[in-house]
């Protein structure tokens, strides 16, 4: 009897073993997004759009997996514009799948410090930056002949650009442009 319930504890602890293992459906795997991204009836042009209505601004944008690992849209953004600060803001994620004719995306205020610092970071340096996240996704496609899949307002070392990945072919690349200047940098993604 010691025996079969020792033997049951120990199959399901592989199996825990095992599929903790797994690697997550979509992952962080450059290769499967360039797939995914593929089946988008939408771009981020067209998620940051339909979300920027009234005084509502769009903070950053990404394509990426969502927790069931099927391809999402996701938007953050400061509901009532750059010119309320964040601690009198609403900052909020629009996400949902892009595969729909229809892009219908489900609302999350953050609350979490984690959310809400990054949203609030976003916020500030779009609230200083010379130029919407909208009008840097059209000059980046225009000049790389790509379609953005994402867009972040970043501060590191004390400097403040946006990381753009873009989609050129089935490549990814990334691209940081100034937040005050038009000068950019560009390096293939070394993961694809």
């Amino acid at each position: 009897m010691f025996c079969k319930y020792s033997l049951l504890g120990l199959a399901a602890l592989c199996s825990i073993t095992i599929a903790a293992a797994l690697p997550f459906p979509g992952g962080d795997d450059p290769a499967a997004l360039v797939k995914a991204i593929h089946r988008s009836k939408h771009t981020l042009a067209d998620g940051i759009q339909q979300v920027s209505k009234e005084a509502e601004v769009a903070l950053s944008a990404k394509f990426e997996f969502d927790d069931e690992g099927k391809l999402a849209l996701s938007i953050y953004t400061a509901d009532k514009g750059l010119g309320v600060d964040a601690e009198h803001n609403v900052l909020q994620e629009y996400g949902g799948s892009p595969e729909q004719t229809a892009w219908a995306p489900g609302v999350e205020i953050f609350k979490d410090v984690t959310h809400v610092a990054r949203s609030a970071q976003q916020a500030t340096l779009m609230a200083l930056a010379r130029t919407s996240l909208l009008e840097v996704v059209k000059d980046v496609e225009k000049d790389t002949k790509g379609q953005v899949v994402s867009i972040t307002p970043v501060l590191e070392g004390r400097k403040a650009f946006f990381k753009v990945r873009t989609l050129v072919g089935d490549k990814l690349t990334e691209t940081k442009r100034d937040l005050f200047e038009e000068e950019e940098e560009s390096e293939e993604d070394e993961k694809h």
